[in-house]
């Protein structure tokens, strides 16, 4: 985690600006944000060649999550209006055009982990109905339905419930993962792992490439940068930025810490073979190692922590690709909008995106397949390139501009968007 301590550009006013109780309720925040369903299927990609790929891709993460967060919080904090959310900025800064493109690119960042959410909580359930209650599959059809009609009932029933119900979800399945990490260490087999045996470096940095697009979809908590960078300018002024950049360093620190313990106990409790069935069974690792551990505990926590991650998760994405989605239809055709009404539009957008996550849960596509190639190329684009191509045509983030980071964050974007091109082959 050295790489996250380096010192880069000093861009913060000279008075010290010190880590409070505030900043880290907002350090979870970011937190709790970025640990959901990605978290659960984290394992089964990192580990499916063995142990050593997992230390190359630690090194890794942690620079990536930091750098790529903090060039987002300030790329928010560089407009002149003080209220201005990331769309207004980039309207500011590139034009409308630019806006409705930008906010086209952030609907498709969130809308395909909509899409996952439904499908993995179908196979999650479906699979502690058949393996761990021992009864008969319930019609995927009926089943997906429910769940999903479940899920955004909570967030038609309004924004304060699931507020509330984040909170009460996501601290203690902080808390439980961590335990579950610590509960798999009697069950570690290093014999598996072939520690004498390094792979080629070509075969370790296909591995790697393999898995970064996974890795920013696992550790992306930018949904969450926006609000929390306007909320450190409303306290802190010309502070907000180094005020930011702490909040940040802290919850990458915490979420390297806490994921890759994760991961690197969910690898050495099982072997490369079956994290390949895992993945062949679409389940996340948890409800895997339900099915295959003798234990009561993990039987029915597994499947339990996986029902939480997903459906904690599905909130907040849920919000930002309804918001993104209404966005680009008011800027594309606002009449037509108008026309409609705020209550039939509104309605209109709930029916999307049910039928659309049901449908979706129904055709049951690869989870990982989708996180690849949908998802995290957006993410990156978003939360990876935009920023450093600010910093070299926005006068005001000109000063961020000769870091080392950037030119580091700009090659891992690149390695993630290539995922959809990889994908056509």
């Amino acid at each position: 985690m050295s790489s996250i301590n380096a010192t880069e550009v000093e861009v913060a006013p000279k008075e010290t600006v010190k880590y409070t109780k505030e900043d880290l309720t907002w350090s979870l925040s970011m937190f709790g944000t970025a640990v959901g369903a990605g978290v659960l299927f984290l394992p089964i990609r990192a580990g499916l060649e063995g142990f050593w790929p997992l230390i190359l891709i630690a090194a890794l993460v942690g620079p990536m999550t930091y750098f790529s967060h903090r060039a987002l919080a300030r790329f928010v904090l560089s407009s002149k209006n003080k209220d201005a959310d990331i769309t207004d900025v980039v309207e500011e800064h590139f034009g409308k055009a630019a806006g409705l493109l930008i906010t086209f690119f952030y609907f498709f960042a969130i809308y395909p982990i909509v899409l996952i959410y439904g499908n993995a909580i179908t196979n999650t359930i479906d699979s502690f109905i058949v393996n761990q209650l021992a009864m008969p599959a319930v019609p995927r059809w009926l089943l997906s339905g429910l769940l999903v009609a479940m899920m955004m009932g909570v967030m038609i029933l309004g924004r304060r419930l699931m507020l509330v119900a984040t909170e009460l979800l996501v601290y203690p399945l902080v808390i439980i993962l961590f335990g579950m990490s610590v509960y798999l260490i009697p069950s570690w087999s290093f014999e598996a792992m072939s520690f004498d045996m390094i792979p080629e470096t070509g075969t370790l940095l296909t591995v790697v490439y393999l898995t970064i697009p996974m890795l920013i979809f696992s550790f992306n908590h930018s949904p969450a940068v926006s609000s929390m960078a306007l909320a450190q300018r409303e306290a802190h002024g010309d502070n907000a930025v180094a005020k930011s950049d702490i909040i940040l360093k802290r919850a990458s620190v915490m979420l390297l810490g806490f994921v890759m313990f994760f991961v690197f106990s969910c690898v050495l409790a099982l072997t490369p073979e079956q994290l390949m069935e895992a993945k062949q069974q679409n389940l996340p690792v948890l409800s895997y190692l339900a099915n295959v551990f003798d234990s009561p505990l993990i039987s029915f926590m597994g499947p339990l922590v996986a029902f939480l991650a997903i459906f904690s998760s599905f909130f907040g994405h849920y919000l930002g690709a309804k918001e993104g989605l209404a966005g680009i239809a008011k800027k594309a055709a606002p009449k037509a909008v108008e026309g409609l009404g705020e209550k039939k539009f509104n309605t209109l957008l709930v029916a999307f995106f049910f039928f659309s996550v049901w449908g979706v849960a129904i055709i049951n596509p690869s989870v990982l397949g989708m996180i690849e190639g949908l998802g995290a190329p957006f993410i990156a684009a978003i939360l990876f390139l935009m920023p450093m191509y600010a910093i070299k045509k926005v006068p005001s983030m000109k000063k961020y501009d000769g870091a080392l980071s950037n030119i580091f964050i700009t090659i891992m974007g690149i390695v993630a968007i290539s995922a959809i091109v990889k994908g056509l082959f």
